[in-house]
């Protein structure tokens, strides 16, 4: 790929998922989820008619700056219900706020949402986490309109729909997860002269595979997806301030 990077050098990762990336111990409290995700993804694929507006990884790129703007204002209702103001929502203020926003979830789920987004295992949800969990719920539930406008953006919709999408465009054999040779192949195709190095195909699918199985799920992806457009960064720099 030359001097051409799809994705931010796996060193300007924010510290935290850097940390995730060697987190590899825990994965039998993501099975259910992902399993869930797999299974939503295919049919997504299926339902699909097959035109994707995103056409090579610098098409995805070109969208960054309208993901980031669409995903930073769930901040506000991330500090809606953070209410001791500690920078994380735990349990009860994660039921709290999907139940005021209309989602309604069994106990499990909930749980099974919690666990699997809170990937350092500190207990408790952080923005970059909530926004993840927020997608899922959105691919898995479909709620209603009047749920997605209280999560403040009129354009959440699009954007999580836009993001789909991409996960959709790099998924070349429909299974629902993506592997290194749908990376291989989706670099590659945008690059036709120029086929991508070994070395940059591996990183930037193990920016994405955390736990090291070869397969990356939805979830895995919007963490990735979530640092590379810069949110992590930005919380970052403020938490500094």
């Amino acid at each position: 790929m030359g001097t051409s990077h799809p994705c931010p050098p796996l060193k300007y990762l924010s510290n935290k998922v850097r940390g995730m990336l060697c987190h590899c111990g825990s994965q039998n409290k993501y099975a259910r989820l992902d399993a869930k995700l797999e299974k939503k993804m295919i049919e997504v694929k299926k339902s699909s008619s097959g035109h994707s507006n995103f056409k090579s990884i610098d098409s995805v790129i070109l969208r960054f700056p309208q993901f980031k703007d669409g995903l930073k204002n769930i901040k506000s209702v991330f500090e809606q219900y953070d209410k001791d103001s500690n920078g994380t929502i735990d349990r009860e203020e994660l039921k709290k706020c999907l139940e005021e926003l209309q989602l309604h979830l069994k106990e499990e789920e909930i749980e099974d949402l919690f666990k699997s987004c809170d990937i350092d295992g500190n207990e408790g949800i952080q923005f970059n986490e909530f926004i993840v969990l927020l997608c899922l719920i959105y691919l898995l539930t479909t709620p209603s309109s009047s749920s997605m406008s209280k999560m403040g953006s009129p354009q959440l919709k699009a954007t999580f729909d836009a993001i789909v999408e991409v996960f959709l465009f790099l998924d070349k054999n429909g299974d629902g997860r993506l592997n290194k040779k749908d990376m291989v192949k989706t670099l590659n195709e945008s690059y036709p002269r120029e086929k991508s190095p070994a070395h940059v195909t591996r990183t930037r699918f193990e920016e994405m595979d955390w736990d090291r199985n070869g397969k990356v799920s939805f979830r895995e992806f919007l963490f990735a997806l979530i640092s590379w457009i810069g949110i992590d960064n930005d919380e970052e720099i403020a938490e500094m301030e």
